[in-house]
């Protein structure tokens, strides 16, 4: 079965919906002057199971359903949405989102078109790919690698979750997407004792596909990278404070990047002039070999769609290229409005949110050095190799985050590992400062979620190893 066929059978069918009656609902908007509409119809399912003491306490199922109906006049947007899936609902909802324009509009007769959306990820249902008894043995068994890996193991905390999500997208000039989107995750998070002293590590992974993604090579890597986390706390020393050259390891601390700069790429704040890099498209916002790019099509990845969520398709978009700024993140609304293409970051929590411009998987690309390399050109600095978490101001561009394992490098040599080094900066600033890039590109393992003006939504960073020279101020409590 199509995706299509699927999407239509699961959110129209059932509801005696067919084109005919989402004629009627677009007809009934563009009675006004309305410069687009569209409908955002949504299934989804969802589980959460989690491990504490040895015990599955907790297990979570949900399911939810409904429409989003949206109208835009200029720069304002009508959003109205509804659990009930019926004619009846959708004009009520769409009798709604005409306040915005003024009476006299033209109605609509477009032609149908399909948008053919590749395939990054197999249409499939995650929670259906393992029985109950399968995903509390899972949690178990990661349980049980981890305390086997290290007796000082006193709790161990884990926890699955999955998404299975259906979508239809129908919009006035006719245009129509579906997509069907799987989702899995799986984290573990490890408190270790010794001598009256106690640390944690954590670690996880997911993307979009099945549970058959969690091996048991998998679940011990895991396990494994949560507990030599712990075990390096122990032995951890107080971080310094102050400047200093700080260099940042390879893959998830591209959640730095997300953060202090992927935000203020986002059309919206660009476009209402409250990112640091509004205005500058063509101007040197980074040092030179500095690329960054938004990837939605990469297979598999958490971030990834095949759609966005008004039913374009996602695409690699570059941002900064050696160092020059080329563009932002758009959707439809602010890219019409600012006069650029649309890019497929058009995201949006739910059916009952509106949509906005967001990432998808934001990287910095290769440079040229050997990560040993760069470690070994320190003379006194910090190296990050993984990050905890972190907040941004978009206006100014100034950031806090907090190094889950970091090291203390003298000489080329990394003596010891430090806790308690957050890392205080400012976004655009930094990007100024980077004076060696790695050869190493990593993407995260799939845990990462976005949160804007109060939405969540899956997303993925990377980077490779790379040595900032200035402009960052380590917090600590050592000398």
């Amino acid at each position: 079965m199509t995706v299509f066929a699927l999407a239509e059978q699961q959110l129209l069918t059932p509801f005696h919906l067919d084109e005919a009656a989402i004629g009627q609902v677009f007809a009934d908007i563009m009675t006004h002057e309305i410069d687009y509409a569209d409908l955002y119809f949504q299934y989804s399912r969802s589980e959460a199971w989690s491990l504490d003491e040895g015990i599955v306490k907790s297990g979570s199922f949900s399911i939810d359903q409904g429409v989003g109906v949206r109208a835009i006049q200029g720069e304002k947007t009508a959003f109205a949405y509804s659990d009930d899936i019926s004619l009846p609902a959708l004009k009520q909802a769409a009798h709604a989102t005409r306040a915005i324009g003024r009476q006299g509009g033209q109605g609509v007769a477009a032609n149908i078109t399909k948008q053919k959306g590749r395939q990054l990820y197999t249409p499939i249902d995650p929670i259906a790919s393992l029985n109950e008894a399968a995903k509390v043995a899972m949690l178990e068994k990661i349980e049980q690698l981890a305390r086997s890996i290290d007796p000082r193991v006193v709790q161990v905390m884990a926890s699955l979750a999955s998404e299975y999500e259906v979508i239809y997208i129908a919009r006035h000039d006719g245009h129509r997407a579906a997509d069907v989107r799987p989702l899995v995750r799986l984290s573990i998070n490890v408190i270790i004792e010794a001598n009256g002293k106690r640390e944690q590590g954590s670690a996880g992974g997911g993307g979009r596909f099945d549970y058959a993604y969690f091996t048991d090579m998998v679940l011990l890597d895991y396990a494994k990278k949560a507990v030599d986390q712990a075990v390096l706390n122990l032995d951890a020393r107080p971080a310094p404070a102050g400047e200093m050259t700080v260099v940042l390891g390879n893959g998830w601390p591209g959640i730095l990047l997300h953060e202090a700069i992927g935000h203020g790429l986002e059309g919206d704040f660009n476009r209402k002039g409250s990112s640091a890099f509004a205005g500058k498209i063509g101007q040197r916002v980074a040092a030179k070999g500095v690329t960054v790019v938004d990837d939605g099509t990469i297979n598999d990845r958490r971030g990834s769609l095949n759609i966005d969520d008004e039913g374009n398709p996602t695409q690699r978009t570059v941002l900064i290229e050696d160092g020059i700024l080329q563009g932002y993140l758009q959707d439809s609304l602010n890219a019409r409005l600012m006069g650029m293409p649309v890019t497929g970051n058009g995201r949006r929590e739910s059916y009952a949110h509106i949509t906005m411009p967001r990432m998808t998987n934001t990287l910095m690309e290769n440079g040229d050095k050997d990560p040993q390399e760069i470690i070994s050109s320190i003379k006194r600095g910090l190296y990050a190799v993984n990050f905890g978490g972190g907040q941004v101001d978009i206006t100014s561009g100034k950031f806090v985050f907090s190094a889950a394992e970091a090291w203390w490098v003298e000489d080329g040599k990394m003596m010891y590992p430090v806790k308690g080094a957050t890392l205080i900066g400012n976004g655009p600033d930094v990007l100024t400062k980077v004076s060696m890039l790695g050869n190493d590109l990593a993407l995260d393992p799939g845990v990462g979620t976005c949160g804007k003006d109060g939405q969540s939504v899956p997303v993925g960073v990377g980077q490779p190893t790379m040595r900032i020279d200035g402009g960052l101020t380590v917090g600590g409590t050592g000398n």
